[in-house]
């Protein structure tokens, strides 16, 4: 009985709280429903308008890094009042996911047009430089002679953005209606602009940048020239300057939300849900762009491969390596992150990056290297979203927009500007020697090897040298390859005895110039082999003396043997 009794309490007390629940009105069941709701979208938009509202919305601070004797910031950066204030969103647009969402849908970027002009780099490909002149603002017939001074500046879009992108038209009128000269170099393919040869951009490919500076620094020679990259064009940029060092015209650059390592990115983008579908949307931009290309990608790459990836990674792996012939998707991010050029800018350069960027991790931030470095100034602040940063109650303005021009016309008004030194620089990585990323080596009269360079022969011009960087296929690879075996023909030319030279020799050193040009003949053969193997292998000078030694030690050894049995056989005679 007990039990029963037990039974019929427990039903009793069920019934209970199902009378207790029927008691509470629906308005009450309706306004707990919007406040779990407020609460989820709160913690997954990251909304921080209740942070801003108990900071008295005077916005998060802008912390600094660089280095303690850096006289970019003591003379520029310190001058500087965007960089050493606040940052308060637009209260509307208090979460880094609406912010980022606001600029690619609407942005409210200013009415202006754009001059276009088409430049044809090198292998035959075409880019769209899109011109917005100081004179164009005012209604005035633009025109810039190649006498001109006027500053000029350089804007590199982000993944799959062009001129008519909305941060992009903000920053250029921004510049431009301060007096200065604007110029977007787009990314091939992009801007309207077919592809015409078989060459991609991608997050590391530097030498459109490379051409584009080089073309408008010979074209106007007494413009200062300043550099602004966005996104994965401030990925683009900062591995430039990297890879130049000293021997750049850029006289000042700017780093907007640069994703610095793209292994690092990648591996964030893919964490959380929020930023899983953020890596979607962005395929569906990429895939987008390869379909307005699809005849040549279709020849290029894997087309079938391409239409069904639904991440940046499956992308990059059926496009981007094999276009730009990567072993693996890992070893295009770390070949082509920025972070591992940090160490070389030479340049002033000012970097940008907020915190709750939804694409671009604080975690591949290169804090050590960019503290260390005299040259760079890296600005972060709590919010910003990605390229937005959007300040007023109309959010009709981009904080990072003032601050990077601020920064670019401040150093433009010191003596910190870069002056482009002689051709005397290596390039190098930070993290690798240049001989072991130089996929081509000359070998001196003197028996030096040297990585091919710009400082070699027919560079004077201050045009790119012929090499490949980072594992990405230059156009112009076949002129150094025939560099290389034009150089090694004239050493087998002169191994030989042939030419013209030969005749000049004097008499009394003929018969060292036979025995000289018998031991070319023996070792041109060797040196034949080292030649190939360091054209198509880019090893160190340790492997090449290896198989150096292992092809002669033959020669060696029977040199030796002769030696040895005229030495013994000469005191077998006097005894």
């Amino acid at each position: 009985m007990s039990g029963l009794e037990a039974v019929a309490g427990a039903e009793s007390a069920c019934e209970l709280l199902l009378r207790a629940a029927a008691m509470v009105p629906a308005e009450h069941y309706a306004l707990a429903a919007v406040a779990a709701v407020a609460v989820f979208l709160y913690l997954f938009l990251e909304l921080h308008v209740i942070g801003d509202a108990l900071r008295g919305f005077r916005g998060g601070r802008v912390e600094l890094t660089f280095h303690p004797a850096s006289e970019i910031y003591h003379r520029v950066a310190s001058k500087c009042r965007s960089l050493h204030g606040r940052y308060l969103a637009t209260p509307w647009l208090a979460s880094p996911h609406l912010q980022t969402l606001f600029l690619g849908i609407s942005g409210r970027p200013p009415s202006f047009t754009y001059k276009r002009q088409l430049y044809t780099v090198r292998d035959g490909g075409t880019i769209a430089l899109d011109w917005l002149l100081a004179s164009d603002l005012e209604d005035a017939d633009g025109f810039i002679s190649k006498d001109d001074s006027t500053p000029l500046a350089v804007v590199v879009p982000g993944l799959t953005s062009d001129s008519a992108a909305a941060y992009v038209k903000h920053l250029a009128f921004s510049i431009a209606s301060k007096g200065w000269n604007v110029v977007v170099s787009n990314h091939r393919g992009l801007g309207g602009v077919s592809i015409t040869s078989d060459c991609f951009y991608n997050g590391g490919w530097t030498e459109d940048v490379r051409e584009v500076i080089n073309y408008l620094h010979h074209k106007y020679p007494k413009t200062p020239l300043f550099c602004v990259g966005t996104s994965i064009g401030a990925n683009i940029v900062v591995k430039y300057l990297g890879e130049e060092g000293e021997n750049t015209p850029v006289a000042g650059a700017a780093s907007i939300c640069s994703p610095w390592d793209l292994l690092i990115g990648d591996r964030f983008i893919s964490r959380k849900l929020v930023q899983r579908i953020y890596d979607k949307a962005l395929a569906i931009g990429l895939k987008g762009y390869a379909k307005l290309h699809q005849p040549v990608l279709a020849r290029l790459a894997n087309w079938e491969g391409i239409k069904k990836s639904r991440s940046i990674r499956e992308f990059d792996h059926h496009a981007t390596c094999v276009v730009a012939r990567y072993e693996t998707v890992d070893t295009y991010y770390r070949r082509c992150s920025s972070a591992s050029f940090v160490g070389n800018v030479s340049v002033p350069l000012l970097c940008i990056n907020a915190l709750d960027d939804p694409l671009c991790t604080r975690e591949a931030i290169p804090w050590d290297e960019c503290r260390a470095n005299k040259n760079i100034v890296l600005a972060t602040t709590p919010n910003g979203g990605h390229l937005a940063f959007f300040q007023g109650l109309t959010a009709g303005r981009l904080w990072w927009v003032g601050a990077a021009s601020e920064f670019l016309f401040a150093l433009h008004d010191s003596s910190c500007m870069h002056r482009q030194k002689a051709n005397d620089h290596v390039l190098h990585s930070s993290l690798e020697s240049s001989i072991d990323k130089s996929p081509y080596v000359n070998f001196m009269e003197d028996g030096m090897v040297a990585p091919v360079t710009k400082d070699g022969p027919g560079n004077d011009d201050g045009s790119p040298s012929n090499h490949e960087i980072d594992g990405v296929q230059l156009s112009n690879r076949v002129g150094g390859r025939q560099q290389l075996e034009v150089s090694s023909e004239k050493d087998d030319e002169h191994a030989s005895g042939s030419g013209n030279g030969s005749t000049a020799v004097p008499a009394n050193r003929q018969g060292d110039g036979t025995n000289s040009n018998k031991l070319h003949e023996i070792i041109a053969p060797v040196k034949r082999s080292i030649n190939q193997l360091a054209r198509y292998q880019g090893r160190s000078v340790w492997l090449l003396a290896y198989v150096a030694f292992v092809t002669s030690w033959q020669l060696l050894g029977s040199l030796a043997f002769i030696t040895f049995r005229k030495k013994f056989r000469n005191p077998l005679r006097a005894k």
